[in-house]
């Protein structure tokens, strides 16, 4: 192998425990974000300067990409409980486990039983402040009095909504001083606290002009995208499914609450209709959504957690239907978009159909062009487009 080709290493984290080396998941070398920012680092020279014993039961809520698990492990003692709701988070953490040859951590999803008893709990504040408050409830019994309490994030993720929360579920909340643009949350657990019930998952009727679905129930797990009302993206899709196909292969890819898979299962009833989304979360709102409004039917019906199409075999679905997401925790990137539509391009059968609704300003046209040969406008208003993507015949061989 030639100096050339060999694999770039990956970006290294030190740490007060020593260094560890980091790639997000699926590993890019052209990627320039991190697996970590200051609030991770923070947090870590926090514990390490306060001298919190860290070998007793420690949970780490919300690892992105596992920073805090690799970080954690390396310390002799330390077996932490890590809690995501992120397949690609999760992937990204035990590659970076096995990377830094650090083991004893338990990888649970946020649909898993918690930890019965928790003496350090660690949070990483997530965008979603509904899945800040599913968690907090669902762990608070593991809480006790003498539990170190402590939640991370950039200054621009943590506002006072989020420290309401903590305050009302877990008990007296404070901040640190900002560095670097991020800040440390403390708890001290209070054990007379009586928060109200938690009030995740969520239900709720959609609107009575979107076709199959229309003033039928939806049920929405906490974190999952628009939880309490139906976005004006899948309304649009919605209202424009694709009907007069033959399709016996569906894929609604990133399905969140699974309300587009389940208004094609009934309108295609012989088909077989795959939900899969990277988030515990959407899987398990859109198995919900589809139990409360699909009875017995021909086809079957799967749900999937994983990296969108990348395990599904080639030339295998007739139809795929989607509304990529453009946000990536914080930052804007169109990565996500460009994988999905890569995915679903080898996904499907000759003459099978992509169907995307984006932002009329994302261009997704062009990006479907360059990988189909052809991108079609079904439908447009004045914020959004729904697009079609046919993939061709194999050229034959030219003598």
């Amino acid at each position: 192998m030639n100096r050339t080709d060999q694999p770039a290493p990956a970006p290294r984290l030190t740490t007060p425990w020593g260094d560890v080396d980091l790639t997000r998941f699926p590993e890019n070398p052209r990627d320039l974000l991190r697996a970590w920012d200051a609030a991770d680092t923070y947090l870590l020279r926090h514990l390490a300067d306060a001298g919190t014993d860290l070998t007793g039961a420690v949970t780490v809520v919300g690892d992105r990409w596992g920073a805090l698990a690799t970080a954690l492990t390396g310390i002799p003692g330390c077996t932490p409980t890590l809690i995501s709701d992120s397949y690609l988070g999760q992937q990204a953490t035990y590659a970076n486990l096995t990377r830094n040859e650090h083991t004893g951590a338990r990888l649970l999803t946020t649909q898993d039983t918690p930890p019965a008893t928790i003496d350090v709990l660690l949070v990483r504040v997530p965008k979603s402040l509904a899945l800040l408050e599913d968690q907090l409830h669902r762990l608070r019994p593991a809480v006790h009095a003498n539990t170190v309490v402590i939640g991370t994030g950039m200054v621009k993720e943590i506002h006072t909504s989020t420290l309401n929360l903590f305050e009302r579920i877990i008990g007296p909340t404070r901040t640190s001083l900002a560095e670097k643009k991020a800040r440390l949350i403390f708890t001290e657990p209070d054990p007379t606290l009586a928060p109200a019930p938690n009030p995740w998952p969520h239900t709720y009727e959609l609107p009575s002009d979107i076709g199959p679905l229309s003033a039928r129930p939806v049920v929405n797990h906490a974190g999952v995208f628009c939880a309490e009302h139906l976005d004006i993206g899948t309304r649009f899709l919605l209202q424009h499914l694709p009907r007069d196909t033959d399709a016996r292969s569906i894929v609604d890819l990133g399905c969140g609450n699974g309300v587009v898979g389940t208004s094609a299962a009934l309108t295609h009833p012989n088909a077989d209709v795959l939900f899969t989304d990277e988030s515990h979360q959407a899987v398990a709102s859109a198995e919900a959504t589809y139990a409360e409004n699909v009875g017995n039917r021909p086809g079957k019906a799967e749900f999937r957690v994983a990296d969108g199409l990348a395990d599904t075999p080639t030339g295998s679905v007739d139809l795929i239907l989607n509304n990529p997401p453009f946000h990536t925790h914080q930052a804007t990137t169109d990565a996500t978009s460009h994988r999905m539509f890569t995915q679903a391009r080898a996904a499907l059968r000759p003459g099978g159909e992509l169907w995307v609704v984006g932002n009329r300003h994302l261009g997704y046209h062009v990006k479907l062009r360059r990988l189909f040969g052809n991108s079609q406008l079904v439908a447009s208003n004045a914020k959004f487009v729904i697009l079609k993507a046919v993939k061709q015949e194999p050229r034959g061989r030219r003598d």
